[in-house]
């Protein structure tokens, strides 16, 4: 209305610089307006899908962005993220921690992706399980890693020094009641019985009072100052152990295509050795997954070969999570591929976080961290030489992502992993491979 206003003015005064102006201004903010969906759909890999298609026929990775891209299209004062990092590649990683950074506004995001939090954040809200309460630490996710660590350091100090504490005055009031048994009585001139009793008695009240003085101190630390030892969470027990003897060549490649009806990848000459950690990275679509299921034999070849080393044993985490039965449970799922008897698998699960009967719960009402825990679960229970892991942290907690790092740290094995975590890949791999342009680049 405003537009058709100014033009219909201007058209009546074409000579009128303030009201050319401020057409001028108008038209800018309208071209502005209607490129904004465009600077954010596109970043977010969403700019080539059709804006009719319906949502029902998005996946779901495509339903995670675009309910991203309408919120940041808001531009609230306020805003509210859970997890807002899963289904992003490390390209739209970058591109939304650059949005945030610029954002004139408050957010409030609940993520596990450490070097996100790096990246963005300017405090901690840190929420206790035990007690259901918060605390708040300034700065960022390292900022609060060391801030953790000297609180804990100075729990351990003081409980240690409450403990000594306690000690010595339990010896000393032990000291004290033994005196109390040999004293015989008090020293009295010319030998008077009464006055001995008299003054032994009065000594030894004496010396017994300072006995109950110094055990009613040591029940006040008890029952109103104890300070309580640190705290060790129950976290993920992982052991891979020491894998058999590994073929040098674990996998190789000759004039690999894969896809589905046309290629993603063409050409691959691909060459694994044994004890490589390899990081699969590349955008969304690219193909990661799909060569991942081509080498688990989840997928056929659509031209060339790949050939697994003699001994190689391998195991595969699916992203998507589909190697799980639904209707098995936990407890079926470890003795599907483990000798276990009913005790040996519960005490196994127990490892991964499961307790009483959450191994009897079919697979189907678990929730996606706990499946990705059993989905861990299997590979350690089967021994393998070479893990392909899809994307295997992305539903686990940061202390869970922390033990699954450990964890691979000490396998003894190769791994070829599809993950966009920074933090991640940081820490474990030692060579990075990303797909560009249906080929893989190697760093």
């Amino acid at each position: 209305a405003e537009i058709a206003s100014l033009a219909s003015a201007l058209s009546a005064n074409p000579n009128d610089a303030q009201l050319q102006a401020k057409y001028d201004s108008v038209l800018k903010q309208l071209s502005a307006i209607s490129d904004q969906p465009l600077a954010i759909l596109g970043p977010l890999g969403l700019a080539d899908i059709p804006l009719e298609t319906p949502v029902r026929h998005l996946s779901g990775g495509q339903k995670t962005r675009l309910m991203l891209a309408r919120v940041l299209l808001e531009e609230p004062h306020l805003l509210l993220l859970d997890e807002p990092t899963n289904h992003l590649d490390i390209e739209m990683l970058e591109w939304l921690e650059d949005w945030l950074n610029r954002f004139q506004g408050a957010a409030l995001i609940v993520s596990h992706d450490r070097a996100f939090l790096d990246n963005t954040v300017t405090s901690i809200l840190e929420l206790d399980p035990n007690t259901h309460s918060l605390k708040s630490y300034p700065g960022n996710y390292a900022d609060y890693l060391e801030q953790k660590l000297t609180e804990r350091e100075k729990q351990a100090q003081a409980f240690q020094d409450q403990q000594d504490e306690i000690a010595q005055l339990r010896a000393a009031a032990t000291h004290i009641r033994g005196l109390t048994k040999m004293k015989k009585g008090g020293k009295a001139d010319g030998g008077d019985k009464f006055a001995t009793g008299f003054f032994g008695n009065r000594a030894t009240k004496n010396v017994a009072g300072r006995a109950k003085h110094i055990e009613a101190r040591i029940d006040k630390i008890l029952s109103e100052e104890r300070i309580e030892r640190p705290k060790s969470s129950w976290q993920m027990k992982l052991d891979f152990g020491a894998p058999a003897h590994q073929s040098k060549d674990v996998l190789v490649t000759e004039s690999l295509s894969v896809g589905y009806d046309k290629p993603l990848l063409t050409d691959l000459n691909l060459y694994i050795r044994a004890g490589q950690r390899i990081a699969l990275t590349g955008p969304n679509g690219t193909g990661k997954t799909t060569l991942i299921r081509t080498i688990a034999a989840k997928l056929n070849p659509l031209a060339g070969s790949l050939k697994l080393g003699a001994t190689v044993k391998l195991g595969y985490m699916a992203q998507e999570q589909e190697l799980l039965d639904p209707e098995w449970n936990a407890l079926q799922t470890i003795q599907s591929v483990a000798v276990f008897n009913e005790t040996e698998a519960r005490n196994f699960l127990h490892y991964f976080l499961f307790k009483g009967d959450d191994a009897l719960r079919p697979t189907r009402e678990l929730s996606f961290g706990e499946r990705a825990r059993l989905q861990l679960g299997l590979l350690v229970a089967q021994g393998c030489t070479f893990l392909l892991l899809d994307e295997p942290i992305n539903h686990l907690d940061i202390p869970s992502r922390a033990r699954f790092e450990e964890a691979l740290a000490s396998f003894k094995g190769t791994i070829l992993a599809v993950v966009h975590d920074r933090y991640f890949i940081e820490r474990f791999a030692s060579d990075v491979w990303t797909i560009k342009d249906g080929k893989v680049e190697k760093w």
